[in-house]
């Protein structure tokens, strides 16, 4: 079949198999021209590894660090008359190309909230790995059903105690507007922070650690993001936010947990990248797209697999040098972006920006590209008239 992206509201309804392929090897090749990373993981767990951060995240364990690797992630697979989620080729392509370069890389679709899950990544990594120094988690659900209690919860993207009135953006449109935000339930915000704070984060290590498969010096980190003041109503001062801070609970009481060890759990603090789940929250595809042409302007500007691999580099495992940590003991990552130099001049576009110069002042144009990149398409050198198998 000839694939083409059909786009429905926030989401990309296909993926191109091929598409994906190319953009793997593409950031693969990439990270093996950087030399080893001294001292890295050598055998790593993560779960949400099918793409974004998490996908980067596992390219520079096994590529820069020669890691063996183990994703889990939750993908919906191809039939004879549709394609797969674009997860399902990357980590396909991911495992071929690991595969054929000699490293041990193990792909498992499956629900990473489930305790029956855990207990299944628990028997293979005592069978293939015996223990793991790395889990990274970079997991990104909507949804999550509680192991205990059977209760299903749905995050909520809402600001917290006032409707707020603010600047966004209709990216297939280019239409700049602004809207207004009623505020969340209690009831929502618990639900958020049940799906995506560190509950799930703290289960997975306190299982691991009980099945003595925590090698000594073990590593956890879980992703974050902060942002600008002008993301605030809606992400970090919002449900996301409340959210996002529990991972900082859990970081912290994991260290305890871990302190036996000698190991650590930490979260780390990221720049902004379009993926799908961003593209549906309010006001943050204007701000990206802003942010991207200051950042590329100002030639500071990183991709997913180069961010990572700073990650890594500089606080992960730096080498001689100890890691520097904010006050709250994240890694921050996102200093770049949080330049003062980008965000006097982000914010300066924001006041200016409208549906008449949005593609002037901004990076909608990148924004859109990116978009469809998570998906396999505007990948160079893939012909997209090719009649393609969905089977992969």
């Amino acid at each position: 079949m000839i694939i083409k992206p059909r786009i429905r509201g926030f989401i990309c309804t296909t993926a191109h198999p091929a598409g994906c392929a190319a953009l793997v090897d593409e950031q693969i090749r990439w990270e093996k021209t950087h030399g080893p990373i001294a001292g890295g993981p050598k055998n790593v767990l993560v779960i949400g590894g099918s793409g974004g951060y998490g996908l980067a995240s596992r390219i520079v364990a096994a590529f820069g660090g020669g890691a063996r690797t183990l994703c889990l992630s939750f993908e919906k697979e191809p039939a004879e008359d549709r394609t797969a989620t674009a997860g399902w080729y990357n980590n396909l392509a991911f495992d071929r190309t690991a595969a054929a370069g000699g490293l041990y890389a193990r792909s498992l679709n499956a629900d990473a909230f489930a305790d029956a899950t855990k207990a299944q990544i628990a028997a293979i990594i005592r069978k293939d790995l015996g223990q793991i120094d790395l889990l990274v988690y970079s997991l990104a659900s909507p949804v999550r059903t509680d192991p205990d209690t059977g209760t299903l919860y749905r995050s909520a993207i809402k600001p917290i105690d006032r409707a707020v009135h603010i600047k966004s953006l209709n990216v297939e449109k280019g239409i700049v507007s602004e809207v207004d935000l009623a505020p969340a339930t209690d009831e929502e915000i618990q639900a958020t922070v049940k799906v995506m704070g560190g509950e799930d984060w703290e289960r997975w290590i306190a299982h691991l650690h009980k099945e003595g498969l925590l090698h000594s010096g073990f590593k956890t980190v879980a992703y974050t993001y902060i942002g600008s003041e002008l993301t605030w109503p809606i992400y970090w001062e919002a449900t996301l936010g409340k959210a996002k801070e529990d991972l900082d609970r859990a970081a912290t009481a994991m260290r305890t947990v871990l302190a036996p060890l000698n190991g650590d759990a930490r979260v780390a603090v990221l720049k902004a990248v379009v993926t799908q789940a961003s593209s549906a929250i309010p006001v943050v595809p204007l701000y990206v797209s802003i942010l991207f042409r200051v950042m590329k302007e100002l030639s500071l500007h990183e991709d997913c697999i180069r961010h990572i691999s700073r990650l890594f580099r500089s606080a992960l495992y730096p080498g001689g040098s100890a890691p520097g940590f904010d006050p709250s003991g994240r890694f921050r990552v996102d200093d770049r972006e949080l330049r003062e130099d980008v965000q006097a001049e982000v914010r300066r576009r924001w006041e200016l920006v409208n549906t008449e110069n949005i593609l002037e002042i901004s990076d909608l144009a990148g924004f859109r590209r990116d978009f469809l990149r998570i998906f396999g398409f505007e990948a160079d050198g893939v012909d997209y008239e090719a009649d393609v198998s969905p089977l992969g």
